[in-house]
């Protein structure tokens, strides 16, 4: 049976699919894979836009082992199953009066493939989500289990914030939350040179900022969130305003199927490959209709983060799935390069293991605990083989 992502731009036939309902399922999924020789790849919700889900071997779910696995009351944290949806994970915690630090503008990823692909939100302060990860249940190729605890042991787990499935299948994850805080957003279309001119005092200004530039009309949707002690109902001034709580607010509901490119870009060049970005499109791609977005991400100690050891811009590129989208990423590619762009584990890019080595200081020791901890290859996709030149 052909496995297909959310975007439908990834598919692979799978000579076996397993659901997993336990960590036990998933140890006799590894042992199946071992006799047969298979690769096994991990699919949470699909909304990765490149193939690292991709394989021909077996294809785990994780879809069965969802919820809260444990709360520590006292540290204002949870072990959370791999399987859970970003969603469902906000609505639980919301019960405990807890939250996490921050949300992308999309929550329906499970949180073992939100984690190993680097999901982020924005705002200048905060990291993205692997960073709040202060352990992790990892079970190796030949079943055995490596609890990762940054106590213990915090280069490892430092490798396996960010993962991109390479080291074991992660089962659950330690995340460190923050009590419950609801969120003032208020959003606002004006031109795009004039959201540029006051970009450095919005990001400033507000915990959450982000735009979305519409390049037909050269309009950009500025949105901003702060913290709020008001309750959902008081009284606003303007239309395009709301106030709730965090897990509420920060997501978006995506229903049009699109497929995405995002290079993470030192903060300091974000401006100026944003402007370079509007420029090729402007004169090249003007059938392009979907928006531009631009966000900011906190520098983390992750090694394979695209945040990693800078602070940090994101552009994200969009074309509807239906459409054309290959000859336009590929234009714009080489642009978000040139300003020391890192390209998102999950979206679409171009580079393998020689291009990528130079923009992570700790990638060759990235691929020697891939080669420790899987000696044999088994989670090495192709994919991921061209990622890590392992």
């Amino acid at each position: 049976m052909t496995w297909q992502n959310w975007a439908g731009n990834v598919d692979c036939a799978p000579r076996v699919r397993v659901r997993a309902e336990s960590e036990a399922d998933v140890v006799a999924a590894l042992q199946r894979a071992a006799r047969e020789d298979l690769v096994v790849r991990v699919a949470g919700s699909g909304h990765s836009f490149s193939p690292l889900v991709a394989t021909d071997g077996l294809l785990l779910s994780l879809e069965g082992l969802t919820g809260i696995a444990r709360h520590e009351e006292s540290e204002k944290r949870v072990w959370v199953r791999a399987g859970t949806t970003l969603n469902a994970l906000g609505r639980e915690l919301f019960e405990l009066g807890l939250a996490l630090e921050n949300l992308g503008d999309i929550d329906v990823q499970a949180v073992g493939g939100a984690l190993s692909t680097g999901t982020h939100g924005t705002g200048a302060t905060l990291r993205n989500l692997s960073a709040r990860v202060s352990g992790l249940r990892l079970l190796l190729a030949d079943g055995s289990l490596r609890v990762v605890r940054e106590e213990d042991d915090p280069e490892l787990l430092a490798a396996a914030r960010v993962s991109l499935g390479a080291l074991g299948v992660i089962t659950a994850a330690r995340i460190d939350c923050v009590p419950a805080y609801r969120l003032h957003e208020r959003t606002e279309r004006l031109p795009i040179e004039d959201c540029l001119a006051s970009l450095a005092e919005r990001i400033a200004a507000t915990r959450h900022f982000e735009f979305f530039w519409y390049p037909s009309r050269d309009l950009a949707e500025a949105k901003s969130l702060h913290p709020t002690e008001l309750p959902p109902e008081a009284t606003l001034e303007r239309k395009y305003e709301r106030i709730g709580w965090s897990h509420e607010i920060l997501p978006s509901v995506r229903e049009d199927r699109f497929v995405e490119m995002e290079y993470a870009l030192p903060a300091g060049a974000g401006l100026a490959c944003f402007r370079a970005v509007r420029e090729r499109m402007r004169e090249r791609h003007p059938e392009v209709v979907w928006p531009v977005e631009y966000r900011t991400l906190r520098s983390d100690t992750a090694w394979l983060s695209t945040a990693h050891a800078r602070d940090t811009v994101t552009i994200s590129l969009h074309q509807g799935a239906a459409l054309p989208w290959r000859a336009f990423f590929e234009d714009l590619e080489p642009v978000l390069r040139e300003h020391g762009g890192r390209p998102h584990w999950g979206k679409r890019h171009s580079l393998g293991a020689r291009e990528l080595a130079p923009l992570y200081p700790r990638m060759d020791e990235f691929a020697r605990r891939t080669q420790q901890l899987d000696p044999g290859g088994r989670f090495r996709s192709e994919h991921l083989r061209a990622l890590l030149a392992s």
